[in-house]
């Protein structure tokens, strides 16, 4: 909290006596919400000087500054002029019109029915998809109905999932997903295989939800060790305290190997990031896990995340672990990525899974009002912005590669959707792969990653149905 107030004070400082501390509403009374998409991009961007139009002295007087304004036709036009090389380097800073849903989203809650799914090319098909559940939130409607990991689709509402309907069909807030067996017609030839339905029909109903990003945690026996196991979805801001509890309990059943599943965790808050890292540690207190970096105008603001030993007064419980497991997919973004490289200096992570979503940079929320905070904000508006506001590097100033993190050598398996196996159970091939490294068994390892693999082409997934891009690596 205290770094969030020193966050305020500077902006304000900043905007007090930047080159447009005259020009009030009325001078740009039609693009007021255009003129705070502008002010606050040229204090508080990371890219700022490969934009030339967020230079200083871009404009020479109040009226060109105006005529550049009404030159879009909308915040979300000029904003995504600002924006550095948006294919390959700034993916991620966005625009909204209502922050009120996305602070729910950053606090784990949002409208969801609590399946999550990838869609694939159907099977001898360039039109038609199929889903495949990936994920059930716990609690959720789909929960409820008894969806499972692993469950095909092929159709919505009786109607055939294909490239031009998809949005039609799944963002609707009630639908009916009839599941389907993969047919392979008994041989070993795919040019005929096939995904039937199997007469399973389940209608689901979107709900506002409140996500426990705590999805399982278990200690199982493994080669007369005792091996902690924590799927975690989100690194958001409060959960430490839940994650601490998890570690009390790891820590009293005298947890030797921690495998933590990560791989579709989108990141979040770099605090509870660090909190996680000290849980997993603990011998390393006090000395720094994550650096944030910000733009040149912005130095005062560099920041070292420490590894800590206690949360709000309360003490923080950690294995003092040397090596780690952290199970990944392309889904792996942010904050997790943060939390492996973090970690790299300090221990051994064995990285299991495919390479990560490759996002270095963190971001944070900005309104419209005179030091860009949430009090104050314009009551005629909800937009706020959301850009990339500092670079994340570990405590050898080295950053997430933009390609990713790549899985650790002879550890990389990619999930397979006719294959994916129960989450926590020790058959479900990542986890597998990790006991099996436990183990020392090679054979194990050799066997799972020898598993038969048909090859579907993924064309997208539950998450790119959301408002909001969830995660991310949150500077607080």
């Amino acid at each position: 909290m205290k770094r969030i107030k020193a966050l305020v004070l500077i902006l304000a400082a900043l905007v007090l006596t930047s080159c447009f501390e005259d020009r009030d509403d009325n001078i740009v009374q039609s693009s007021s919400i255009k003129d705070f998409v502008w002010k606050a991009m040229n204090v508080v961007y990371l890219y700022k000087s490969e934009i030339p139009n967020l230079a200083d002295d871009r404009f020479g007087s109040n009226a060109e500054y105006s005529e550049y304004l009404d030159g879009f036709t909308s915040p979300e036009a000029l904003f995504e002029s600002l924006i550095y090389q948006r294919e390959t380097v700034d993916r991620f800073s966005i625009i909204v019109d209502d922050y009120i849903a996305l602070e729910q989203s950053q606090q784990g809650i949002f409208k969801t029915n609590g399946m999550e799914f990838v869609l694939y090319a159907a099977p001898n098909s360039e039109t038609e998809l199929v889903g495949v559940v990936r994920l059930v939130l716990n609690g959720s409607d789909a929960d409820s109905k008894g969806v499972k990991r692993g469950d095909l689709f092929g159709q919505v509402n009786n109607t055939t999932i294909t490239r031009t309907n998809v949005g039609q069909l799944l963002n609707q807030d009630t639908y009916t997903i009839n599941l389907g067996t993969y047919d392979d017609k008994g041989t070993t030839d795919t040019t005929d295989d096939s995904i039937e339905p199997n007469g399973t029909n389940i209608a689901l109903e979107k709900f506002q939800f409140t996500e426990n990003p705590v999805h399982i945690s278990s200690v199982l026996e493994v080669g007369g060790e005792n091996v902690g196991y924590l799927m975690y979805n989100g690194f958001i801001g409060g959960s430490e305290n839940t994650l601490n509890d998890v570690f009390a309990n790891f820590k009293t059943s005298n947890v030797q190997q921690l495998v933590l599943d990560l791989r579709y965790n989108p990141g979040g808050s770099v605090a509870t990031t660090t909190f996680l890292a000290s849980m997993i540690t603990g011998q390393f207190t006090g000395q720094v896990f994550e650096k944030l970096i910000y733009n040149e105008n912005l130095q005062e603001l560099n920041f070292d995340y420490l590894f800590a030993n206690s949360i709000n007064g309360a003490a923080i419980n950690s294995l003092n672990l040397n090596k780690v497991y952290v199970l990944t997919t392309d889904r792996s973004a942010s904050a997790s990525e943060g939390l492996i490289n973090g970690l790299l200096p300090y221990i051994e992570v064995i990285q299991i899974g495919t390479e990560t979503t490759g996002k270095t940079q963190a971001s944070r929320v900005f309104y419209d009002s005179e030091d860009f905070g949430r009090q104050g904000a314009n009551p005629a508006h909800t937009y706020a912005i959301q850009p990339l506001i500092a670079n994340g590097i570990n405590k050898n100033n080295e950053a997430v590669p933009g390609t990713g993190l790549p899985p650790s050598i002879g550890f990389e398996y990619e999930e397979r959707p006719l294959n994916l196996g129960v989450l926590g159970d020790v058959n479900e091939p990542l986890l597998a792969l990790a006991l099996a490294d436990i183990e020392n068994s090679t054979s194990k390892k050799r066997s799972i990653k020898d598993q038969p693999q048909l090859i579907f082409d993924k064309t997208m997934d539950s998450f790119d149905f959301l408002p909001f891009e969830k995660g991310g690596m949150i500077a607080d």
